[in-house]
């Protein structure tokens, strides 16, 4: 996989949207969920980050599972600097994001973001869900997209989904992660 820089846009990118978060605690060690526009960590974790920084102290780190993500940043730039991303896919759950900070540690679950807005407002609302309940869903929606891709692609095959083959910033080892559909 390539990568393209346009430095002559580097200064002119357009303004971000506000993070969909709702930071309401579930058990099972949530402490909210967030539903991104796309899968474009580059795009997506700075408005996180600067919402997540204003209410639980300056974030120092994130950790994300590469299952979900075509490319992930080793750092994004928020205001007064930037923040270290971290990848496992050994030790962090694929649908949570995990943010350090001087306060501790938080999780947070991500819904997928071709998740239709009903759906997703349900899961965010989080009303007496118990965590492994929101996990479930969320794997539902992913196992959904994942076989509307198999059959929009023919079908052939079994699931494979590769581990992001570049980090900006720096290349990393490939490692693929294979789905195994129940």
């Amino acid at each position: 996989m390539s990568v393209t820089i346009d430095r002559t846009t580097w200064g002119k990118r357009a303004p971000s949207l506000p993070a969909r978060l709702s930071l309401t605690p579930a058990p099972g060690g949530l402490d909210g969920t967030w539903w991104p526009r796309s899968r474009a960590l580059t795009r997506e974790l700075p408005p996180l980050t600067a919402a997540l920084g204003d209410l639980w102290g300056r974030i120092t780190g994130i950790a994300v599972n590469p299952a979900h993500w075509p490319v992930i940043p080793c750092r994004v730039s928020i205001a007064g600097g930037t923040v270290h991303v971290g990848w496992s896919t050994e030790e962090q759950d694929p649908h949570r994001l995990t943010f350090f900070s001087a306060n501790g540690r938080r999780d947070v679950l991500v819904i997928p973001p071709e998740t239709g807005a009903e759906a997703a407002a349900q899961l965010m609302a989080g009303d007496a869900i118990e965590a492994p309940a929101l996990e479930e869903a969320a794997d539902r929606i992913d196992a959904r997209i994942r076989e509307k891709a198999w059959e929009t692609d023919g079908g052939a095959g079994r699931a494979v989904v590769p581990a992001p083959a570049y980090r900006i910033g720096r290349p990393f080892a490939r490692r693929s992660t294979e789905v195994r559909e129940p």
